[in-house]
């Protein structure tokens, strides 16, 4: 990890940036698998998976027989805790679901708005060195709230042809049972625009790394909408003396341990806690299974010492972390300094593998600053939102002759006669 002792204000931007490839190089290699997916549809997935996923598919759909396998080899402890993360996830989500509300703006002018469950949604579960089966119950949960009619999952496939057990085991805990062995850009090809086998979605939701997050913003181009761009895992934590290293160097490696391309940043008033920290990193990260792809991520972040909590704040929001982990004593009377991120972590106790997986708050947030201007999934992610309107005799009466003189201000007579002859009946 780097460390930057009270850098000015002037590094601040720079201090902020990801370790992320350049976008041109990116969407350049989306186009050609999308291109390759439109003409070549099922047997181009079947060659892109044998390429990047080094394994040769005779099917890309995953029958019943490889769900009831896949469900008999969780232990029942994994199970337990699947469900108890389902029914907070469930009752979290449950929460947000809003009643109708009919507003008489005027007398006789009654206006309201209901929900409707987008048709189509595609979910994509990262597998390979991290199959997030977590992420099925984050997606797959407010997709069947929001009474989604089709939900089509992909995730990509081992060197054996098979998805990880505990994806399939939580995808059918949920009632998700349109499953494909299909993995990285192609399989945002193969949603955006359908193949022989796989159907065309409507909005595509699910993180991934780089190239995924790449293809889904290419995707938007071809009519396809998106939750957000959600690339490489981020976390930021603020500490202060009355922060716990050991808690916060474990806060930093578990999302180190994501992959290579992920970023934590740790900011905070006192160089002690900041050097006790790193003690505890290079301690903890020995241990770790994953400690190739968590000790290269931490050579793209940063320990950072700024004069006060203020600072670190407003580092903080410039930043815009996916994660922010507040670990203070006083962490709630920050809240409301709090602009831009994803999820926030309240105190020394609240760590943000809890809203990864059990709190019930959704994991899927928006990475690499765009907490500025996106915010994580929930039920409305699922929805859209249509207004109603209905007006009585007495209601046109009352807004008739203004939107008469609105519309010939306008020079546009036929929205005027449209009152003009309903007012004159």
């Amino acid at each position: 990890m780097n460390t930057y002792i009270y850098p000015p204000l002037t590094e601040w931007l720079e201090l902020s940036n990801r370790p992320t490839k350049k976008t041109q190089d990116l969407q350049q290699v989306v186009l050609n698998v999308f291109d390759e997916i439109q003409n070549k549809k099922d047997k181009a997935l079947i060659k892109l998976t044998e390429k990047f996923d080094n394994v040769k598919l005779s099917n890309l759909y995953v029958s019943e027989q490889e769900i009831e396998e896949a469900k008999s080899l969780i232990t029942d402890d994994l199970k337990n805790a699947i469900q108890l993360a389902a029914a907070n996830i469930e009752k979290f989500h449950s929460a947000q679901q809003e009643e109708i509300k009919i507003i008489e703006t005027t007398k006789g002018v009654n206006c309201w708005r209901e929900s409707r469950g987008i048709e189509n949604v595609g979910i994509y579960i990262p597998g390979g060195t991290a199959p997030l089966f977590s992420t099925v119950l984050m997606l797959g949960i407010p997709a069947k709230l929001a009474n989604c009619k089709n939900i089509t999952l992909c995730t990509p496939p081992n060197k054996e042809g098979k998805i990880n057990p505990a994806i399939l085991y939580t995808a059918d805990l949920i009632g998700i049972n349109t499953i494909y062995k299909i993995g990285g850009i192609q399989a945002i090809g193969a949603l955006t625009f359908g193949t022989e086998t796989i159907e065309k979605v409507d909005k595509i939701f699910g993180p991934g790394n780089q190239y995924v997050t790449a293809a889904k913003q290419v995707a938007q181009n071809f009519g396809v909408a998106i939750d957000m761009p959600a690339g490489p895992s981020e976390v930021l934590v603020i500490a202060d003396n009355t922060s716990v290293p050991k808690y916060v160097a474990a806060d930093l490696l578990s999302q180190a341990e994501h992959g290579a391309d992920s970023q934590v940043i740790l900011l905070t008033d006192n160089e002690n806690v900041l050097n006790e920290t790193i003690q505890e990193l290079e301690k903890q990260l020995n241990v770790l299974p994953r400690k190739e792809f968590a000790a290269k991520a931490l050579e793209n972040s940063r320990g950072i010492v700024l004069k006060n909590i203020d600072d670190c704040v407003n580092f903080s929001n410039i930043y815009a972390p996916e994660h922010l982990i507040f670990a203070c004593e006083k962490a709630e009377d920050y809240t409301n300094k709090i602009i831009n991120a994803g999820s926030v972590f309240l105190g020394n106790y609240s760590c943000e593998s809890a809203g990864d997986y059990a709190s019930g708050t959704n994991h899927t947030l928006p990475t690499n600053g765009y907490a500025k201007n996106y915010s994580g999934v929930s039920l409305d992610s699922f929805i859209k939102k249509i207004t109603f309107q209905k007006l009585t005799k007495e209601g046109i009466q009352n807004i008739g002759p203004a939107i008469e003189l609105m519309a010939e201000a306008e020079e546009l007579f036929a929205h005027k006669n449209a009152v003009t002859l309903r007012l004159k009946s």
